[in-house]
């Protein structure tokens, strides 16, 4: 369902090889993640990613793809009816998706390592506190969000004071989200013109990690 008109529409331009390349536009493939994924709105449907895998469009598609499915599984495990087997076994699901996210940002930091690895940081460059990766894993929640609120804004059987309440935050959402995609192609000129030098660290989740997390290996 289309359901907002208007997506923040920035597509980075950057060197390579002395030439200049459009590499992706990430709200294209958010926006076509979260509608593709509300055709059936169900957490079980198989993704059916429509572009090339080795691509940054299909990485892009696939974070946001997974961030959508994760939405919905916070929504049903706080039903205060569910039975606590079926509670579990959603909670086995999203540490599964948490850590799907986590290697997807990753492996799109890895993306603009490459792009970037022939640009020569000034002397002067600075480190961000944040990659462009994870940059733009926060512009793919705040698209679900932005998607979630609009539906409240168009909720008939809700009251005019919800519906005015949601439509201020909405337009709260709707800057943020103009203000995150210009720090993005900020970030990303700065980068480009050696102003910012990208160091990535690899997130170290011990819990996953049977040989760090002393409730499994202590049971071994």
């Amino acid at each position: 369902m289309q359901i907002w008109k208007t997506f923040c529409s920035f597509a980075e331009k950057i060197k390579t090889k002395g030439e200049k390349h459009v590499i992706y536009r990430p709200s294209k493939q958010h926006k076509q993640a979260i509608n593709d994924y509300h055709l059936t709105d169900n957490v079980d449907t198989p993704v059916r990613n429509p572009y090339e895998r080795d691509s940054i469009e299909y990485s892009l598609y696939m974070k946001c793809w997974i961030d959508t499915v994760q939405w919905h599984f916070e929504d049903i495990i706080r039903d205060p009816h569910i039975d606590p087997i079926e509670a579990l076994s959603l909670k086995r699901r999203i540490d599964r998706s948490n850590q799907d996210r986590t290697d997807l940002v990753e492996q799109i930091d890895t993306y603009f390592r490459h792009v970037y690895s022939n640009v020569k940081p000034l002397p002067e460059a600075r480190l961000n506190t944040e990659s462009p990766a994870w940059a733009i894993d926060r512009l793919s929640i705040l698209a679900l969000k932005i998607y979630h609120m609009q539906e409240q804004v168009q909720r008939t059987d809700a009251t005019d004071e919800h519906r005015q309440r949601c439509q201020a935050k909405l337009d709260v959402l709707l800057e943020q989200q103009k203000d995150l995609s210009a720090a993005i192609d900020q970030l990303l000129d700065d980068i480009e013109a050696g102003r910012i030098y990208m160091k990535v660290y690899r997130q170290m989740k011990m819990y996953n990690d049977p040989s760090t997390n002393p409730i499994l290996y202590q049971k071994k």
